[in-house]
């Protein structure tokens, strides 16, 4: 083994997948993508938006069963688990996640993809709670939004492997629990609310309440210090001070931590390192910005020349096609 090749939110980019593992040096052998030195680790969130989703989920979790790969568990994983999964009786709905007009829309593309395969859709979800929520493997460390200690400890009492159940499912959907708390955590990240009827239109066409925040600053003061996101915060509110209670919440990874993964934030531009140890590997792919990588090799400081990636064209003509790499 000589490293692990790190693959950022592919959400339904099946084909640039496969574009991005050739060149990253896997070949597909008995339907199975593999390299002689060298495992991936995907970050999560495979599902949701692309046009091609099945074949991003069947590549990945071939590779993962094959031994080829590995995985940690993306918010839109979990967001499907919950929709699909009926509430317990006396919940006052049917399902953990409610089937409102927003939650439709996000799932939309994945369940029409997979509409005329509802065995194979029942088979993912059920790999989908196999997923581990975390991963620390010969001196990395990989979580989808947040690496929190103290909440990855709580996780890791219960369940070892970081890999949760479906009553921990259940619990999770329900605000203030500790599964709520550990899942929201470590697969949404830090959110801080916005003020009162101030909100953020993303070019993804949702409106957002809250801005996402980033958790490697040793000293905070303002909201300018954390925010993580490519939408800018509205008029002058980077120079607003973090509150005493809006700083308690955010959590900390100190410069003399492991390396770490994450995706979810969903950058843009050039692929560039945030901090000496960590690595965001979300560039916007599904909104025609990069599928991005990057080879790990051991080293305890990351050097940003280590990132692969692919661009996706908005182009038809001019993407990377699947007639090789259809698995039908």
């Amino acid at each position: 083994m000589e490293g692990y090749d790190l693959i950022g939110d592919v959400h339904g980019c099946g084909a640039t997948l496969a574009a991005l593992l050739e060149k990253l040096g896997y070949h597909q052998r008995g339907g199975v993508y593999r390299h002689p030195r060298r495992r991936v680790i995907f970050l999560g969130d495979l599902i949701d938006r692309g046009p091609r989703i099945r074949l991003a989920v069947t590549i990945a979790r071939r590779m993962v069963e094959e031994g080829e790969a590995f995985i940690v568990m993306g918010n839109h994983e979990y967001n499907a688990l919950a929709y699909c999964h009926r509430a317990p009786a006396g919940q006052g709905h049917e399902w953990l996640r409610r089937h409102t007009p927003r939650h439709n829309r996000i799932i939309k593309e994945t369940l029409e993809q997979f509409r005329d395969h509802p065995q194979e859709w029942e088979e993912v979800l059920a790999w989908f709670l196999e997923i581990p929520l975390c991963l620390e493997r010969d001196g990395l460390r990989v979580v989808h939004a947040c690496w929190d200690p103290p909440l990855i400890d709580a996780l890791r009492r219960d369940f070892p492997d970081g890999r949760i159940d479906e009553d921990f499912l259940a619990e999770s959907v329900t605000p203030g629990t500790r599964a709520f708390r550990i899942l929201d955590r470590l697969t949404r990240g830090i959110h801080i609310p916005l003020p009162e009827g101030v909100e953020i239109h993303s070019g993804d066409g949702f409106s957002r309440r809250s801005f996402r925040a980033h958790f490697w600053a040793r000293d905070p003061q303002t909201w300018g210090d954390v925010v993580f996101q490519p939408d800018n915060l509205p008029g002058d509110l980077e120079l607003r001070p973090l509150s005493a209670e809006e700083r308690a919440s955010l959590s900390h990874y100190g410069p003399e931590e492991p390396p770490l993964f994450i995706g979810h934030y969903w950058c843009e531009g050039i692929p560039a390192l945030p901090a000496a140890n960590v690595a965001c590997l979300d560039y916007s792919a599904v909104k025609f910005g990069r599928l991005v990588a990057y080879r790990w090799s051991g080293e305890r400081r990351l050097d940003a020349n280590h990132f692969v990636w692919i661009r996706v064209p908005r182009e038809e003509q001019a993407r990377p096609q699947p007639w090789e790499i259809d698995f039908d």
